[in-house]
């Protein structure tokens, strides 16, 4: 049962204005309103739904120019200024070297809006193109030396979580190329420990949809910078999966979302991972003339 208090879109009074600055200029139509309620809804939700939120910690949120981790910032700005996120936050960019890179635009953003932020220079580019062939698909690679300095940074920082822009379609393409490529069924999760496991990573838009967040970075006409290593690449993998997904919704609406339902009601007696359920104890089961229909 959903617990959360319900949600106002209207201004909390307060000495400032009333919204925070990133908000001085939005569309104030029926429509925006409705999207940026559905995003603080569906955000605040996976917050409650994983217990994301230890009151009085720093987060550190992960910032790449693109529309999904703008709109992360934005959500979790508007929540923390409605006093609905008991933390600070810290907006992170991690300017990898890559040519052409327009170092100006986020830092100039953040500036404008007042945002705490930290621009941290590493060049990963070169790195990656030294270690892959030319042709190769850099996502992988290049994605493990941004974490890398993301949890370096986090510590650095002071602050105990990780938190990435990744959204409904980002963990339903994972489940479906861990499913079709790598033999087993795993996903994103929305919240994971590091391995050194002194970083908590967190997804706060897991609920969060692809579409409602590339209209929510119209409106707020964030200044976007184009990826040109990782999602705009040809022939990856997940684009194959994003494809089949967008013709799995067009023939049949709202299966993303019962899609998405799925992964938090999984049965490990359905499945086939003896690590999960003791198979063999259902001959003890057997024996006993236990009713064991309900599982079947």
């Amino acid at each position: 049962m959903n617990m959360l208090p319900d949600l106002k879109l209207e201004p909390i009074a307060d000495t400032e204005g009333g919204f925070h600055p990133l908000f001085a200029d939005v569309p104030s139509s029926v429509e925006f309103n409705k999207l940026r309620k559905r995003l603080l809804r569906l955000t605040r939700q996976a917050i409650e739904d994983f217990s994301m939120v230890k009151p009085g910690t720093r987060w550190l949120v992960a910032l790449s120019g693109g529309k999904d981790s703008y709109g992360l910032l934005a959500v979790l700005l508007d929540l923390k200024w409605r006093g609905l996120l008991p933390v600070e936050l810290l907006a992170c960019n991690l300017d990898q070297g890559q040519p052409n890179f327009p170092k100006h635009i986020l830092p100039d953003y953040l500036d404008l809006h007042g945002i705490e932020h930290r621009i941290e220079y590493q060049d990963t580019y070169s790195v990656v193109t030294d270690k892959l062939p030319e042709g190769s698909t850099y996502c992988s690679l290049c994605s493990r030396l941004r974490r890398g300095h993301l949890y370096r940074i986090a510590r650095e920082e002071g602050c105990s979580a990780l938190v990435l822009g990744h959204h409904r379609e980002d963990i339903l393409e994972t489940f479906l190329m861990n499913l079709f490529h790598g033999g087993r069924l795993a996903a994103m999760p929305p919240k994971l420990l590091n391995d050194d496991g002194d970083v908590m990573v967190l997804r706060p838009l897991s609920y969060c949809a692809e579409a409602d967040l590339e209209k929510f970075a119209a409106a707020m006409r964030f200044p976007i910078i184009p990826c040109d290593l990782c999602g705009s690449q040809e022939g990856l993998q997940r684009n194959v999966m994003k494809a089949m997904l967008e013709d799995i919704e067009k023939r049949m609406p709202g299966r993303k979302d019962i899609m998405i339902r799925a992964l938090s009601n999984t049965r490990p007696s359905h499945l086939l991972d003896r690590k999960l359920f003791d198979f063999a104890a259902l001959n003890e089961t057997l024996s006993t003339g236990q009713d064991i229909s309900d599982d079947i």
